[in-house]
């Protein structure tokens, strides 16, 4: 057990540090500070998922290799405890050429096929179908492997989830549904906009059992994702719904002075770090945020003097089916 709880808590240490530093390496952090746009390392929306580290941390401990994860635009700490380079992650932030995706994905569209990370999305809901497409062809073929899908409460409100949920109920496909409500769908109170009694009732009458949790006590994550990801393998989908919250704004340029201060406060009481620490001896916490802290410097460092992709590979990786009746 303490192995475990040193392995989750390192996992959150990891992504916490990594999105600190992707934070402050991004176009919208150096614009905050009034220097040139041209410092920063990374360029674009940079979403980040600073405080829910326990759902990706509590879920993935669970998944073998083989195994099978979608994403969203918020997917850094999905990637990192799938079990993707820290170092290759950076580089793919900072567009460079030994990023995963060879600099063209960036942060809304990582993925590692080499870890079973099939993608982040930038497209509310958009990862769902993803997933059970996977999901569907790892039945037909017959192969002992899952599909963790990841997706937030705003998802929840929009087509592909009813459609992902049917198809899987109907063909009883193993797959873990994990709604990571932050409560706030970008800029928007998700009860705002959310009829009925929420996800884990539109999943219920889909035909498709689940769970609420925590989502910022990443034991509580574990044990509620083990005993799911038992069920998927030998019943059909199942459902998490992780109640969390995220720290930071919707983008690394939003302010998210549109919150209450006092809710932020309260949240960050509940900082899933400090919770899991409080299970820990002290020096071992603080080994592992020293560790992570010199794993992420290590990777800004390799990603700054990693190379820019040749300009001839803007013509790969291009779909060009169909593409003559636009001529």
């Amino acid at each position: 057990m303490a192995d475990r709880a040193l392995a989750l808590y390192r996992t959150m240490a990891r992504i916490r540090a990594f999105e600190n530093a992707a934070e402050e390496a991004s176009q919208g952090s150096v614009a905050a500070f009034g220097a040139s746009l041209a410092q920063a390392n990374i360029r674009g929306p940079l979403h980040l998922s600073t405080g829910q580290e326990a759902v990706a941390a509590g879920v993935c401990i669970n998944l073998g290799k083989d195994d099978y994860v979608t994403s969203t635009h918020r997917g850094h700490g999905h990637t990192l405890a799938k079990g993707a380079s820290m170092d290759a992650m950076m580089a793919e932030l900072f567009g460079r050429a030994n990023g995963p995706n060879g600099g063209k994905g960036g942060s809304m569209h990582l993925a590692d096929f080499s870890v079973g990370m099939l993608g982040a999305n930038g497209v509310v809901a958009a990862g769902m179908p993803i997933a059970v497409g996977a999901a569907h062809a790892i039945k037909i073929r017959k192969e002992n492997r899952i599909v963790a899908c990841f997706f937030g409460d705003g998802a929840i409100n929009r087509g592909p989830f009813l459609e992902a949920l049917n198809w899987a109920a109907i063909h009883a496909l193993p797959i873990l549904f994990v709604c990571e409500d932050n409560r706030w769908s970008a800029t928007t109170p998700t009860d705002a906009m959310t009829a009925g009694e929420g996800a884990l009732a539109r999943a219920a009458a889909i035909g498709v059992p689940g769970r609420q949790v925590d989502g910022n006590d990443v034991f509580a994550v574990d044990a509620a994702a083990q005993k799911l990801i038992a069920e998927v393998k030998t019943k059909g989908p199942r459902f998490l719904h992780a109640v969390t919250y995220r720290f930071k704004g919707h983008v690394s340029v939003d302010a998210a002075a549109y919150r209450d201060g006092a809710e932020v406060s309260r949240a960050l009481e509940n900082d899933p770090l400090l919770l899991a620490a409080g299970k820990m001896s002290e020096a071992d916490a603080r080994r592992v945020l020293q560790e992570a802290d010199q794993e992420v410097k290590r990777a800004l460092k390799a990603a700054a003097a990693a190379p820019w992709p040749d300009a001839r590979s803007a013509y790969t990786d291009v779909q060009d089916t169909g593409g003559d009746q636009w001529r």
